[in-house]
């Protein structure tokens, strides 16, 4: 029986990990945080008040095995002087899906039938929620979007609205081998799963190891001079009694002048591994060069990783 594996996150970087993993043989679960509010995904949400579908999207291409025209189709954005403008057919294929069938979770399990999907596509929540941001000036910024946007320094995130977790995600949580935080935006990719007590209280009664795949630059106002250790301690913070046990990260170096070109286009500078202060917290680490560059831009190299995420579970 293939190895139970849960991942949590949103954004690429929940999708491009999961595009490798699924080449492996596991049961793979992707728990996807709903609280994306930019561009298509926003003006679907306002206009039938659902989740965010977005994050959704990508993940759902991301574990399908189908032809490339259709990985084109979904992500296909329509460019008009109407309201179709900057829709993706992916996303109006799951807000219909959603009216359809009643609810997201059924919606998305309908459409995953259709791209033969290697894993099961979880939302958190079928609750259209807000994320809130108080920053370290005590200010209130709601919206991912502006959360993201406003470049401050969070302090902490929580939902405007109780969020009821989905009760799926729970359950797979519960069957797990492995629970993995994938790389992403911390705290509004990440600690968006976080902040639902029944995921905190699923994953405290859960025996699978909890890992870790740190980011590996920072990102402003979110993580700005975060190390690998600093990540490590937000999370346990959101975290209940158990807490992370083993943390990926990068040790390949980037040239300077990639560097120098995060620094000044965008306040980004690289995660340090500070491998002793990851050792106070108790985590194990796997490390290596995960150093990809994509046309000028830095990636993880998703094969590596996965790769040493099925070496761990062999292990285990």
């Amino acid at each position: 029986m293939n190895k139970k594996v849960v991942v949590l996150g949103g954004g690429t970087g929940l999708s491009s990990l999961l595009k490798e993993l699924k080449m492996y043989p596991l049961d793979i679960s992707a728990i996807v945080s709903v609280c994306d509010d930019g561009r298509s995904t926003g003006i679907l949400r306002k206009e039938f008040n659902i989740p965010a579908v977005g994050d959704i999207r990508q993940v759902l291409v991301s574990l399908a095995e189908t032809e490339p025209l259709v990985e084109e189709l979904m992500h296909y954005r329509f460019e008009t002087n109407d309201d179709l403008n900057g829709h993706s057919v992916g996303n109006l294929m799951l807000a219909a899906l959603t009216n359809i069938t009643g609810n997201l979770t059924d919606g998305i399990e309908s459409l995953s039938k259709v791209l033969n999907l290697k894993g099961k596509v979880i939302p958190l929540t079928e609750d259209n929620v807000t994320l809130v941001a108080r920053m370290k000036d005590n200010s209130i910024v709601e919206g991912e979007h502006n959360i993201t946007a406003s470049k401050k320094i969070i302090k902490d995130i929580y939902y405007k609205e109780k969020a009821v977790t989905n009760a799926s995600a729970i359950k797979a949580i519960n069957e797990a081998d492995l629970i993995i935080f994938s790389m992403g935006s911390l705290y509004t990719s990440i600690l968006p799963n976080l902040i639902c007590k029944d995921i905190v209280k699923a994953i405290d009664k859960s025996k699978a190891p909890i890992m870790y795949v740190c980011n590996m630059m920072t990102q402003p106002g979110e993580t700005d001079n975060y190390s690998v250790s600093d990540h490590l301690q937000v999370l346990n913070k959101y975290l209940g009694k158990r807490k992370v046990n083993t943390v990926i990260a990068n040790t390949g170096k980037i040239s300077d002048e990639i560097i120098e070109k995060y620094a000044v286009l965008e306040q980004k500078d690289p995660v340090v591994f500070d491998k002793d202060k990851v050792k106070a917290l108790n985590a194990k680490y796997i490390t290596d060069n995960f150093v990809s560059i994509d046309d000028g831009f830095i990636r993880h190299d998703t094969l590596k990783l996965a790769f040493y995420i099925f070496s761990y579970l062999l292990r285990g």
